[in-house]
């Protein structure tokens, strides 16, 4: 590599871009590319459990609350203090609802407008780390194609927030090398990481510190860096000053204490698996063949800044994640950002050498084993009964994409690199397009139907309770009232202590049910559910 084309130390000076326009030409492309990906579709499908329904709820009862209510500070769910994050996202979704109505795409569409600015600001990122344009291209074309990031970036959840007020740190880091006066946007950053998720701040705020003690010590004997980055922490000081004094103690039982800190060491979802991180980590197929190799060299090139910070990042990412107790899908998502700048050096150093570089033969076969494996799942589809042309489509694309590519390493082509990039685009621009990009929605019955047949039938401050064994939010939000969990036993009970209940069971539930007080009217949702009002109440 030459090495005169990287940048080490942040006091390395820049030359005059000859080709401004080319520049301003990338960035509207990509800004283009990624509005297409992260925002077409975006309501074609229900809110997902969990965090998609609780947040949409939560945003609906700030702007239903009354004027001058201070709901926007002190958020509720269901008239209950909500207290499991600040609500920064909340509000922004709840701003969305007053312009465009409440409904899927309003939800949605905040997060997928910060995910969409993040994409060129990312290219910044690669352009203050590399300095020449090819290996932040590559960078960004990799982090725009990552399927994990391209679902985050569509809900409305806090994941694809937390990715773009990341990147919004990485680039004000990189520049505050050379201009203090981006200290202060390191500290904004780390405002809006906090209002998001409060322990990413402090994890990506020891990854960026490590950095500069690494890359540019000199800004950390700097009293002009401390006192930017302070000001720019105010907001959240102030925030979380703010709450403390409303809540106190509780505050300290669940916002900071439960939702930040206790997953180090208290086990939170698939907390049995040990394994649960690496198979999502499978999701950044196919860039993941070439991360590993990335690493390997980001080691060996550890003179320059770009290798500091992907070391840096990732090496604290991967043992906070999977040292944690805690395995929830989000957890992950900060690595990414380091895996795609990873992943981009070694592709633009295959593009720089395509003569002398020795392709590892191992790419081009994990590629083509990938192709038959996603063009035989097409052909499953194609055989089904019920025909998903939608799912065909997906799989054959990815299929040839990763086929062919493959087939391109094995002869040596370094256009395998422009094969993947537009392959992968197309095949997620098919599935956002498709109604399975949200394939957690097969996990469990459709709720807009039940949710639908409850609003009918139920009064709105009636109890009602259901013989699914887990609280599903999704429906709750739809159906616009909380709907209680219980077992059998339980429904049994409510039902004969009070003629004012109201129960939403499955079939086999139904059949074990024996009611001999009074009579039931059955209202039928499908697949195989049924609400069950009191008679005398019809």
């Amino acid at each position: 590599m030459d090495r005169q084309t990287f940048a080490g130390d942040g006091s390395t000076n820049r030359l005059p871009n000859p080709y401004p326009w080319t520049e301003k030409l990338i960035v509207i492309t990509l800004l283009l590319a990624g509005l297409l990906l992260f925002t077409i579709n975006l309501g074609n499908l229900p809110l997902r459990d969990w965090n998609e329904g609780t947040i949409a709820q939560v945003a609906r009862e700030i702007i239903n609350a009354p004027e001058n209510s201070d709901r926007w500070l002190f958020p509720t769910l269901w008239g209950e203090p909500y207290l499991e994050q600040l609500p920064l996202v909340h509000n922004l979704i709840a701003l969305f609802y007053r312009l465009f109505g409440i409904n899927e795409t309003a939800a949605r569409l905040p997060i997928a407008l910060l995910m969409t600015i993040s994409v060129p600001l990312f290219y910044g990122v690669g352009r203050e780390l590399f300095i020449i344009r090819q290996p932040a291209l590559l960078s960004t074309l990799v982090y725009l194609t990552s399927l994990p990031l391209v679902r985050n970036g569509r809900f409305a959840m806090l994941g694809g927030a937390l990715i773009a007020f990341q990147v919004l740190l990485l680039w004000s880091l990189l520049r505050s090398r050379r201009d203090l006066r981006w200290c202060l946007g390191i500290g904004l950053s780390l405002s809006l990481i906090s209002l998001t998720q409060g322990i990413i701040a402090v994890l990506l705020a020891s990854i960026a510190f490590g950095f500069l003690a690494w890359d540019t010590p000199r800004l950390l004997r700097s009293f002009y860096f401390w006192g930017g980055i302070f000001i720019g922490c105010l907001p959240a000081i102030a925030c979380y000053g703010i709450h403390w004094f409303h809540y106190q103690d509780q505050l300290l039982d669940t916002e900071i204490l439960f939702q930040s800190f206790q997953p180090i060491w208290e086990s939170v979802g698939d907390s049995n698996r040990p394994w649960y991180h690496w198979l999502h980590l499978l999701q950044f197929l196919p860039w993941l063949i070439f991360t590993i190799a990335g690493l390997r060299f980001a080691w060996e090139e550890q003179l320059w800044g770009w290798a500091k910070l992907t070391l840096v990042g990732s090496g604290f990412y991967f043992v906070f994640v999977f040292v944690m107790s805690a395995r929830l899908p989000w957890y992950i998502l900060p690595l990414y950002p380091f895996l795609a700048l990873i992943t981009g050096a070694i592709l633009n150093e295959v593009l720089r050498y395509p003569q002398e570089y020795n392709y590892p033969r191992h790419w081009g076969f994990l590629l083509l084993l990938l192709g038959l494996g996603a063009i035989g799942i097409s052909i499953y589809y194609a055989l089904e009964e019920q025909t998903s042309y939608e799912l065909i489509l997906i799989f054959l694309t990815v299929g040839l994409t990763t086929g062919i590519s493959g087939s391109l390493i094995l002869k040596r082509d370094s256009q395998f690199i422009s094969m993947l990039v537009w392959g992968t685009y197309l095949s997620l621009l098919f599935l956002v397009s498709s109604p399975h990009w949200i394939w957690e929605l097969n996990e469990a019955y459709p709720v807009q139907p039940v949710a639908m047949l409850i609003r009918d039938y139920v009064p709105d401050q009636a109890p009602i309770y259901t013989s699914y064994p887990e609280e599903r939010p999704s429906l709750n939000f739809y159906a616009q009232r909380e709907v209680i969990p219980a077992s059998t036993e339980e429904l049994k009970f409510y039902a004969e202590q009070s003629k004012n209940t109201y129960l939403l069971v499955d079939t086999e539930t139904l059949e074990e049910l024996d009611f001999i007080d009074h009579d039931w009217q059955h209202h039928q949702a499908p697949p195989n559910w049924n609400l069950l009002t009191p008679s005398t109440l019809e």
